[in-house]
């Protein structure tokens, strides 16, 4: 995702559709190619090769959508785009364990995506219209600044800023329960079941389906309720992504509690806990699009995906791992087990390192509230950045207006 700025700073000056249309050939070709690597380090090349592609339309795609609608449509059509994420991250668990069971290989689950991402790639190409940069609000005829004006204007957006910082602590949660959540699922079922081994691509499934209809629901959800309320409350936008973080956080936390007494309870509170952090999603993009200019919202969408990747979800299911072990040495050095029997000994064994994962998935439950409080912070200063915008598309579009109407005035052979 470092080169997430970088596309950033080429959407905002060049044609979007082609950076796309090669951004998503590249993520297609090497997913494909990773799944035939029997080399660690080429598959780890590749699977980092994969970041490039998707940085590319994670990044423009958004300002796409802002510069062919504004208003709440824009907000609809965003609710419907980072719809895709957590219902994306759903299938992916389902189709991906359904592959790979049904071929025997996980090889396959990775040969599955390339040819959706082919077809994608042609209709971007041939079908996705690049609008200017600001057309839907009027302000088609802003000039870009250098990269440098754009990173200074940025860093000064409070609003920019702390929304930044509350997605961050989003991305984190997501990425941590995402990679470790059906495996402390499938540890609690087995504690359930007196230590028998429960099937991996059935809590897989069972995950993904969960994870899929809380972003069916919760992302629409958010977008919804920010498009009700903000005729009424011009801060609220803020305000339920902190309410979204606040109340999944308690959530999270009865996930971890129960999953190793009951797997509908579990379930369920994975359910809603992954509802309300959902909120978020379209809702955080909607922000970034109205306090940063049109000229440098691609850049700025690429600095919000670089921080809330390299230091939410790249680093916390790695983070959740370090901290486990950690739990678990702790665990076995302060217990003897020299004197049980075999049996005894693996049933103690399962049960420190189920402890040791929950206790480091705690974690998450913190930084959920420091989420929602980056977010309670943002609504101290949304109104006046959105304003800030506002002022500078209309006082560039006087005077583009003005410039049109005099240069109407003048005789024909003189208007260039």
């Amino acid at each position: 995702m470092i080169f997430a700025p970088i596309f950033g700073y080429l959407g905002d000056r060049y044609s979007r559709r082609l950076i796309m249309t090669a951004g998503v050939f590249l993520w297609s070709l090497t997913t494909l190619a990773g799944s035939f690597m029997s080399n660690y380090w080429w598959f780890l090349l590749f699977r980092g090769l994969v970041g490039i592609g998707e940085a590319s339309y994670s990044t423009i795609a958004p300002t796409i959508i802002s510069d062919l609608f504004s208003g709440d449509l824009r907000s609809k059509m965003l609710a419907l785009f980072y719809f895709a994420i957590p219902v994306g991250s759903g299938l992916g668990y389902i189709v991906g364990s359904e592959t790979a069971q049904l071929m025997s290989s996980w090889k396959w689950a990775l040969r599955v995506t390339p040819v959706l991402g082919i077809i994608a790639v042609l209709l971007v190409f041939f079908v996705l219209k690049d609008p200017k940069r600001g057309e839907s609000e009027g302000s088609g005829h802003l000039e870009a600044t250098t990269f440098t004006e754009d990173i200074k204007d940025i860093a000064k957006n409070r609003s920019f800023m702390f929304s930044t910082a509350g997605f961050t602590c989003v991305a984190f949660v997501a990425g941590a329960l995402s990679w470790w959540g059906p495996k402390f699922i499938q540890m609690g079922l087995e504690l359930q079941n007196g230590g028998s081994e429960i099937d991996t691509n059935s809590v897989s499934l069972n995950f993904g389906i969960v994870s899929m209809v809380s972003g069916l629901l919760g992302v629409p959800a958010g977008s919804y309720l920010a498009q009700r309320l903000r005729p009424h409350y011009s801060r609220i936008d803020a305000h339920i992504c902190g309410a979204g973080l606040l109340i999944s956080s308690p959530l999270v936390f009865m996930v971890l509690l129960v999953a190793e007494h009951s797997s509908g309870l579990c379930y369920f509170f994975v359910f809603f806990a992954e509802f309300f952090l959902n909120l978020t999603w379209s809702i955080v993009a909607d922000i970034l699009l109205y306090v940063v200019l049109p000229t440098r919202r691609s850049t700025a969408e690429g600095f919000q995906l670089l921080f809330s990747h390299a230091l939410g979800d790249a680093g916390s299911p790695y983070l959740i791992g370090v901290l486990s072990d950690a739990f678990t040495i702790s665990m076995r050095s302060s217990s003897s087990v020299s004197s049980l029997n075999t049996t005894t000994t693996k049933a103690t064994a399962s049960y420190q390192d189920f402890k040791s994962l929950q206790y480091a998935l705690f974690t998450t439950c913190f930084v959920e509230i420091l989420g929602g409080f980056f977010f309670l912070v943002t609504a101290f200063y949304i109104v006046e950045d959105k304003k800030k915008v506002e002022k500078a598309i209309h006082a560039e579009l006087h005077v583009h207006e003005n410039g049109a109407l005099e240069n109407s005035q003048l005789p024909s052979n003189q208007i260039e």
